[in-house]
């Protein structure tokens, strides 16, 4: 429904309800997504925000100003669009806020079946509307940044600072199960088998939770990279591994559509199959053979993933040999030998 969230988004534009921005005027736009279309006499200076790597790479092409990374002040519009993650969309209403000029307009809209109604009755109890407007299967609301925004700002950022997973790792609402360990990515952990040295990467890493493992289970692995196209997980990732005890790099990258340079003894993989609400597993198939390419000859690729998906066809492809190493209610540990 994202397409259909950047209609609303820009609606009221269209619509006549609003101005459109103008020559002078800078647009900040979090959670940015490729495909939207500005409004006619748009000419307002754009800086589109967005962490996820391929909708990053995918601005970029379109010729947009884009950071993984809200910077700056004195913004005289934000447009934030809201995605399924609650504490991620309050935190961005609040960086907007924050990063707007006083009376600054900030515009907010999502889908219906994403809780836009709910996020924007929490926002109307904290600020006064300016105006909203129900469209393509979604609502936008729109508010001006108060004199004194601080209160509101720490109303908004209350309980989405982020969390501390075991004690160990810090995550941040919006990550992939940022609140606790994933059960497949504990099953593969668990499952790996003791042999495991050299050279070792972790693709879809996240917040690092299997790199860390791994290691600290394996210290014949003399060095680790991660790999994951979620900007913010990168970050995380780089905190929770500081003291790891041996060498660690970090990579935001599509492993779908950017080749991976290094070459590994192992790769450990918890891949997503998701795009949206819709499941694709051409996702985790094209992760797979990224994967394969990246491996040394004779290199090992350990993987877990729900059982009904079909997988195993694209390691028989792509591989010297695979089996399955264990499974359980839910997930399969398959593992291939390049």
């Amino acid at each position: 429904m994202s397409r259909d969230s950047l209609k609303t988004l820009l609606h009221p534009f269209d619509a006549g309800m609003l101005s459109v921005p103008g020559v002078g005027g800078r647009v900040l736009f979090l959670g940015a997504e490729p495909g939207f279309r500005l409004p006619e006499g748009f000419s307002a200076e754009l800086t589109a925000v967005q962490g996820f790597r391929p909708f990053f790479r995918a601005l970029q092409s379109a010729g947009y100003r884009v950071a993984p990374r809200a910077e700056g002040t004195d913004y005289t519009l934000a447009l934030v669009l809201c995605g399924r993650h609650r504490g991620e969309n309050e935190a961005r209403i609040a960086e907007a806020v924050q990063r707007v000029s006083p009376g600054g307009l900030v515009m907010v809209a999502g889908a219906k079946g994403d809780g836009i109604a709910s996020l924007r009755k929490r926002v109307a109890a904290l600020a006064a509307l300016d105006g909203q407007e129900p469209k393509y299967h979604g609502l936008v609301f729109w508010f001006r940044r108060p004199a004194e925004p601080a209160e509101l700002v720490s109303a908004l950022r209350a309980g989405n600072e982020g969390d501390l997973v075991e004690g160990r790792f810090h995550t941040m609402p919006g990550m992939f199960s940022h609140d606790r360990v994933d059960v497949g990515s504990r099953l593969l952990a668990e499952n790996l088998p003791g042999d495991l040295s050299g050279a070792a990467a972790d693709f879809c890493a996240g917040w690092g939770y299997l790199a860390a493992e791994a290691a600290r289970r394996f210290p014949a692995i003399r060095a680790i990279d991660l790999y994951d196209a979620d900007f913010e997980a990168v970050e995380a990732a780089k905190r929770n591994l500081a003291d790891l005890g041996r060498p660690a790099r970090f990579f935001w990258h599509d492993l779908a559509s950017e080749p991976v340079a290094e070459r590994y003894d192992a790769v450990v993989m918890n891949p997503p199959f998701h795009q949206g609400r819709a499941a694709d597993p051409g996702i985790g198939q094209d992760l797979i053979r990224a994967a394969g390419r990246a491996l040394k000859k004779g290199g090992r690729l350990f993987l877990v993933a729900n059982r009904p998906l079909p997988y195993e066809d694209t390691l028989r492809a792509d591989f010297a040999d695979w089996w399955e190493i264990t499974r359980n209610g839910g997930f399969k540990v398959l593992a291939a030998r390049r």
